[in-house]
């Protein structure tokens, strides 16, 4: 994925989600968001102007390209895909879910990604399958 550190995915991921909820996005907010200063994002925004994944124009906003966005999807997807897949196929609560996505989102092969997709799919067209590990599984290790 052009060799992006698990933090530039982050704020590919951010600024994506950032156009797409709100129309734009600033470094400022993302600053906000991430709990940071807006000296280090900058310098973030820098790197991802370099790869010509975003156009950063100061306080005009940021702007992501069609490589950026491709990326960005790409993160988004694994992201939503893991989340999905630990809380809603293993049943586990929806913060820790969200909160291993994010880290394995980073660093999952591209191989194991689409294995572990395909099996997602398999589990929400056989439902079944999914209520009897629950019942199973979930059960045996709340008695423990």
């Amino acid at each position: 994925m052009n060799n992006l550190s698990a933090s530039l995915e982050d704020y590919l991921e951010m600024i994506c989600n950032l156009i797409e909820d709100t129309g734009g996005a600033k470094a400022i907010e993302i600053a906000k968001k991430f709990n940071i200063s807006r000296a280090s994002v900058s310098e973030a925004l820098g790197k991802l102007a370099e790869k010509e994944l975003i156009i950063y124009e100061g306080h005009k906003g940021i702007r992501i390209t069609e490589k950026g966005l491709s990326q960005a999807k790409k993160v988004i997807r694994k992201h939503n895909t893991l989340t999905d897949f630990f809380e809603n196929t293993l049943g586990i609560e929806k913060n820790i879910a969200e909160s291993n996505a994010c880290k394995i989102e980073h660093v999952v092969s591209e191989d194991v990604f689409d294995t572990l997709e395909a099996f997602q799919s398999y589990c929400h067209e056989n439902s079944e399958f999914i209520e009897k590990f629950k019942k199973g599984y979930l059960k045996g290790k709340n008695n423990e």
